[in-house]
């Protein structure tokens, strides 16, 4: 007949509690400091960069005094990149997740191409810059546009949203499809007038987190030899551009502290930017939600 250990039992649970209690401990010690450092961040940005936010700074070129710079260029620099990204993104990016979730068979090929696509996604975007650069720039001719950059961040954010509109298109439930078959409806009338009507909170979630992504993105913009300093705006999307990452970096590296501050007040603006497409999401998620 076995007995139980009491005494042998209890120091061992006691060692166990000792040890989730040093690992809280160490994981909140570790998000206090994460939230410290940002706070510390947040709080040097907003005192150097708050006094410079006004809206002469948001409807001024940008100069080399600081009393007359601005981010208007860049900042209708930044809104024609997104009006680039946004549609060839979504859209390649949405179809290419409907084909291999609806249409593409279960084979190893598609398995492939799927781990694939999930690898794309962290990939650093330093090689989608050269990419761009090789492809868009010189390959195409199409020089430090907007169209380049805007297909170069383009390809940046597509696997992310492939990713996130599979998981969407796979969230829905089996028996609205097999419903909708019932009711004498094809692949495609199901997928467009059912799946994606019930996925499109998840899709819709994704690719603006993606492009919130993109429009705070520097590096590829530097590979693709975008100017630092540019006094005019854009015609069209064939024209040399700037945008709001570009002239925050500008500003950082001048030696008066002047535009120090107005490269804080710059970040100020970047971030009101993200908060508010961060805020649509969230807008969008919860008022399309739905339960099944």
């Amino acid at each position: 007949m076995n007995f139980i250990d009491h005494e042998s039992l209890f120091a061992r649970m006691k060692a166990r509690l000792k040890v989730n209690l040093f690992a809280k401990i160490l994981f909140f010690a570790a998000m206090m400091f994460g939230l410290f450092i940002l706070g510390v961040l947040l709080y040097r940005i907003f005192s150097q960069g708050i006094g410079y936010l006004d809206l002469q700074f948001l409807q001024s070129l940008p100069s080399r005094k600081p009393e007359q710079a601005g981010v208007y260029t860049a900042l209708i620099g930044s809104v024609l990149l997104m009006a680039v990204v946004a549609p060839v993104s979504l859209l390649l990016g949405v179809a290419t997740a409907i084909y291999l979730e609806e249409y593409a068979k279960d084979n190893r090929f598609t398995a492939f191409i799927k781990v694939n696509i999930s690898n794309l996604a962290g990939v650093p975007s330093i090689v989608f810059g050269l990419l761009g650069l090789t492809v868009f720039v010189r390959a195409l001719a199409l020089g430090t546009s907007v169209l380049a950059a805007g297909l170069t961040m383009s390809l940046l954010v597509l696997p992310i949203i492939i990713v996130a509109a599979q998981e969407a298109l796979r969230a829905v439930p089996v028996s609205l499809r097999e419903a909708s078959y019932a009711m004498g409806a094809t692949k495609w009338q199901t997928i467009v007038r059912i799946v994606l009507p019930a996925s499109i909170s998840g899709i819709l979630t994704g690719g603006i987190l993606a492009l919130s992504r993109a429009i705070g993105e520097t590096a590829p913009l530097v590979v693709l030899g975008l100017p630092l300093f540019l006094a005019y705006l854009p015609k069209s999307i064939f024209d040399m551009f700037t945008v709001l990452p570009m002239q925050i970096y500008n500003w950082t590296g001048r030696p008066q502290e002047e535009f120090h501050s107005l490269a804080a007040a710059g970040i100020i603006v970047l971030l009101i930017l993200l908060l508010f497409m961060n805020s649509l999401a969230v807008l969008i998620r919860n008022k399309f939600q739905k339960r099944y």
